[in-house]
C-alpha cells in the first residue's frame, strides 16, 4: 500500500482513537493513548505491504479495540486504578464507544479540551491539531512556521496543564459553556485561516487545514449545545472563503487578486452552502465577528465582476466589525476599500492608526496597502519605497512573485513619466 494513503488514514483516524481511548482511560493517560495509536498505524504501514485488507477503516478500528485491552494490560502492571474491562458488561461498553456518534461526541470532547482556557493561548492550536486531527509534530511546525522543538514543548507544556489543572474530558454545561464555546471557535478560525492565507513559503493555500476546520466545525453545528447562531455563521464564513480556494491562484500558480479571479471557478454549491448556514445564523439577532467577516465575504461573491462590487456596504461590515473586535488588521482592509471607493484622504487616515509591527508576519499587507495609497495619489517614490518594505517582510514566495510584479509595473510607470 503506497504511504501517502497511511498518511490518510492516519490523519484522518487517529484523532478518532485517541478521543475514544481517551474517553475510556482519561486524560492522565493521554501520551501512553497516543503512542498506542501511533504504535498501530506503524503496525498497519507493515503488515499492509504484502496486502490491503478489503475494509481497510474498519481493521483500524478493530485495531483501536485491540488497543485497549493492550493498554489494559500495560497500566495494570503499573498498578494503574482502571475499571475492570475483564467482565463482559465493560467489552460491551467499550465497543459501544466505537459506534459513529459515540466517536464523534469523544472527538468534541477532546476540541474542548485542547481549547480549554487553562491553556496557553500558543498551545491551544498545536494540541488541537495533534490530539483532534492527527497532525504530526513536522506538520504542525510546517504550518505554524514553529520549530519542531517548539512544538514539542507546547504539547507537553499543554499536557502538563490538563493533568495539574485537572480539566475533565467533557463538555461543558450551563455557564461555563459560552465562554469554552468561543474559545473553541477561535481556535477553528484560526487554524481554517492558516490554511486559506498560509504563512508556509511554498504553499499559499493548505487545503487540509481549511477542509480540517470545516470538519471541526461540523461536528459543533451536530451538537445540540454546541449549535449557535455564531458556529452557523463561522461555518458560513469557511464555505465563502472555501468556494474561492481554487481561484486564488493561475495555471502558473501565480497568485491573483480578486479582482483577476476566474470567477467561473468559484465553487456554487459551497457558496450556496453558506447562504444557508448564514440564514441560520441570523435567526438571532445577536452578531459575532464571524457574522460580519462571513456578511463581507458573501458580498465579495454576491458581484458577478470586480466592477459591481458594493465597497459601500463593505466597509460598513467592517466598521461594524471593527466595532466589536478592533483589531489592527480591519483598519488596514478598510483602508483597502476606501482606495477602491477612491476616498483616499479616509484610506491614509486608517492606514494613520496603525503601526507595521501590530501585524506581526503580515506587516506586509500594511507596507502593500500604504503603496497603493501613495500610486493612487501619483507619489511614485514613495509607493516603491513601500512595496520593497512589503517585499522585505512578506514570507509566502507566491504573495512575493505578486509584490514584485507590482514592484516591476511602478518602476515602469516611473521611467515613462521621466
Amino acid at each position: 500500500m503506497e504511504s501517502k494513503l497511511i498518511d490518510h488514514l492516519f490523519r484522518y483516524h487517529s484523532g478518532k482513537m485517541v478521543s475514544v481511548l481517551t474517553r475510556i482511560f482519561g486524560l492522565a493517560h493521554l501520551e501512553i493513548i497516543e503512542d498506542a495509536v501511533q504504535d498501530t498505524f506503524i503496525k498497519a504501514s507493515i503488515s499492509w505491504r504484502q496486502q490491503q485488507p478489503q475494509h481497510p477503516e474498519a481493521w483500524l478500528t478493530q485495531a483501536a479495540k485491540n488497543r485497549v485491552l493492550d493498554i489494559f494490560r500495560k497500566l495494570k502492571a503499573e498498578k494503574k486504578q482502571l475499571p475492570n474491562l475483564q467482565q463482559s458488561r465493560d467489552f460491551i461498553a467499550v465497543n459501544e464507544l466505537f459506534l459513529d456518534t459515540e466517536i464523534e461526541d469523544a472527538q468534541l470532547r477532546m476540541i474542548f479540551t485542547a481549547c480549554h482556557p487553562n491553556l496557553d493561548p500558543r498551545d491551544r492550536i498545536s494540541f488541537a491539531l495533534k490530539t483532534v486531527s492527527g497532525f504530526s509534530i513536522k506538520e504542525i511546525s510546517s504550518a505554524l512556521l514553529t520549530k519542531e522543538e517548539t512544538v514539542k514543548k507546547r504539547l507537553l507544556r499543554a499536557r502538563k496543564t490538563i493533568k495539574e489543572s485537572h480539566i475533565k474530558f467533557h463538555i461543558p454545561q450551563g455557564n461555563a459553556l459560552p465562554e469554552r464555546l468561543e474559545s473553541v471557535m477561535e481556535v477553528l478560525y484560526l487554524i481554517f485561516n492558516e490554511g486559506f492565507h498560509s504563512n508556509s513559503k511554498e504553499n499559499l493555500v493548505r487545503k487540509e487545514l481549511c477542509g480540517e476546520a470545516m470538519r471541526l466545525c461540523k461536528m459543533l453545528l451536530k451538537n445540540t449545545h454546541t449549535r449557535t447562531s455564531a458556529a452557523y455563521a463561522l461555518f458560513a464564513l469557511m464555505c465563502f472563503h472555501s468556494a474561492r480556494l481554487e481561484a486564488k491562484t493561475n495555471a502558473e500558480n501565480e497568485l491573483l487578486d480578486l479582482k483577476h479571479q476566474d470567477r467561473s471557478l468559484w465553487h456554487f454549491p459551497l457558496i450556496q452552502l453558506g447562504n444557508t448556514m448564514m440564514t441560520k445564523a441570523v435567526s438571532d439577532t445577536e452578531y459575532s465577528c464571524y457574522h460580519y467577516e462571513a456578511a463581507i465575504a458573501a458580498e465579495h461573491l454576491r458581484a458577478s465582476n470586480f466592477d459591481e462590487t458594493d465597497w459601500t456596504k463593505i466597509l460598513y461590515w467592517y466598521q461594524c466589525l471593527y466595532a466589536i473586535q478592533p483589531m489592527p488588521i480591519y483598519k488596514v482592509t478598510m483602508a483597502v476599500v476606501c482606495l477602491q471607493n477612491l476616498n483616499f484622504a479616509q484610506a491614509k487616515n486608517h492606514l494613520d492608526q496603525v503601526e507595521a509591527n501590530d501585524l506581526s508576519q503580515r506587516s506586509y499587507l500594511y507596507y502593500g496597502t500604504l503603496s497603493d495609497y501613495y500610486y493612487a495619489i501619483k507619489n511614485l517614490e514613495k509607493a516603491i519605497l513601500n512595496i520593497d518594505l512589503a517585499l522585505e517582510t512578506v514570507i509566502n514566495s507566491l504573495e512575493k512573485e505578486y509584490l514584485e510584479k507590482k514592484r516591476t509595473v511602478l518602476i515602469q510607470r516611473k521611467e515613462t513619466i521621466k
